[in-house]
């Protein structure tokens, strides 16, 4: 079928990799490209003799513009899978523009000087790559991405208008350590220390971080206590889903992780403003990045399940109704699978399977879109056939 390159090479890259070389009839050709090659050289070697997929690696640095057009014009894919950084996603997307290849990735872009992550910058490509005929598909994992998917799959089969969107995002996992995160620390911290903030009536309210709370009984899992925070996806769906009133986003900590960030906040180690340090500036997340555990290791001692969904109340020939898509995911599970935990799993297949969509030419238009302006149903069949099966409950417990 075609050719991709995927760049980066962390956990959620080798979980796209894995699903990829899964499904090598469409993934006939796949280009492998980080800026250490040698984390690229070790997944080919270990996958290269289970699959038909062809696989090369490459050396780059996506913050390289000019490197990034010469490696595209050198192994011609017709789609970049973007899974390096969020703060390197224009400069990826601008090396697209100019040789004229599709984009997919997973999450938006952020300055590396703010903690704020918004669409802005990446919909001001918008009327360019319209002109260049191709397409970027923006913000293709579980959330965003998945929930996205969810939002217009029920309002195409269940609702005439949907007015209230909860997303929940539970991960129970248990990994042993005092404090880790599941994913890159220095985004992780960032997302969680930042303000939150919620859509109503047709504008942004601020809260402070970790303000509001709620305890949900999520199937599957159990009672959990989430917090309401800022999401990229919020922000796309507000413009896109008819109707809406509210849009949330919570996600759920334990009381150890919330203990010890505070802790870690109140002497500092969480600013991304530079310090000087033995006559060197350095970034004290990124000291604290260096010393917490590699998220990728946490893959063969993480026990229990991932729970993310969306939670939708609107209106169905004049009736109120209330609808719960949702996918439970089991780290062990994912681990023998794919030697990752579930929190990468959850965001590498759905990155397989947008590029997949972009590569087949089902969701194939020129501009920059979000997940939920194309017809839900195809990527919902794939996310039931790779590995993130979903639920519907007709009458779930609300959020209030």
């Amino acid at each position: 079928m075609g050719k991709v390159m995927i760049i980066g090479c962390g956990g959620v890259a080798s979980v796209a990799i894995h699903k990829c070389c899964q499904n090598s009839d469409v993934f006939t050709e796949l280009c492998i490209a980080s800026r250490t090659v040698s984390k690229c050289d070790a997944l080919k070697e270990k996958l290269q003799p289970h699959t038909k997929t062809k696989i090369t690696t490459a050396q780059v640095d996506a913050n390289d513009v000019d490197a990034l057009i010469r490696l595209i014009e050198k192994e011609k894919p017709e789609v970049v899978l973007n899974l390096a950084l969020p703060y390197q996603d224009l400069t990826i997307m601008d090396a697209c523009l100019a040789t004229k290849v599709h984009y997919v990735d997973t999450a938006n872009y952020e300055p590396e000087d703010t903690a704020k992550f918004e669409y802005k910058w990446q919909w001001d490509y918008r009327e360019r790559y319209e002109k260049a005929g191709i397409t970027a598909l923006l913000g293709s994992g579980f959330d965003p991405g998945v929930t996205s998917v969810f939002s217009a799959y029920a309002l195409k089969h269940y609702f005439d208008e949907i007015n209230y969107i909860d997303i929940l995002d539970c991960n129970a996992g248990d990994h042993g350590y005092p404090f880790a995160t599941n994913f890159n620390p220095e985004i992780n911290i960032r997302e969680v220390s930042a303000k939150g903030s919620y859509w109503e009536d047709g504008h942004w309210v601020e809260t402070e971080p970790m303000e509001i709370k709620r305890v949900y009984n999520f199937p599957e899992i159990g009672e959990k206590d989430m917090y309401l925070l800022h999401h990229e996806e919020i922000e796309s769906l507000a413009l896109n889903i008819p109707g809406i009133k509210r849009i949330r986003f919570f996600m759920t900590f334990g009381q150890s992780y919330l203990t010890h960030l505070k802790c870690l906040e109140n002497v500092g180690m969480t600013s991304i403003e530079p310090i000087m340090f033995e006559g060197k500036e350095i970034v004290p997340l990124q000291f604290l990045k260096a010393v917490l555990p590699d998220p990728s290791s946490l893959g063969p001692r993480t026990k229990g399940k991932t729970n993310i969904g969306c939670i939708f109340i609107g209106k169905k020939d004049g009736k109120e109704k209330t609808l719960y898509i949702y996918n439970t995911c089991d780290h062990q599970e994912c681990y023998k699978e794919v030697g990752s935990q579930a929190v990468a799993y959850t965001t590498g297949v759905p990155a397989m399977i947008g590029a997949m969509m972009v590569l087949t030419g089902t969701w194939r238009k020129p501009g920059v879109y979000n997940m939920e302006e194309f017809d839900p149903d195809p990527f919902m069949d794939a996310l039931n056939k790779w590995g993130l099966p979903w639920k519907i409950s007709e009458h779930p417990d609300l959020v209030d």
